[in-house]
């Protein structure tokens, strides 16, 4: 797939930049509910969503 749309350099170094990438994809991913709003965003998650229940 990477030959239809990039030179053979272009190739490689997207090849070495894979985990790069991967990595801190998975660090955004975690960091962003944790330095955000948490509650919000846990509250799309279905198993979550009954364990905080907000007492009124």
């Amino acid at each position: 797939m990477l030959t239809r749309f990039l030179a053979l350099h272009s190739q490689e170094l997207a090849r070495n930049w894979i985990s790069t990438v991967g990595t801190w994809g998975a660090v955004g991913t975690v960091g962003l509910p944790w330095s955000t709003d948490w509650w919000l965003i846990l509250d799309w998650v279905t198993y979550v969503k009954g364990k905080f229940k907000k007492d009124d």
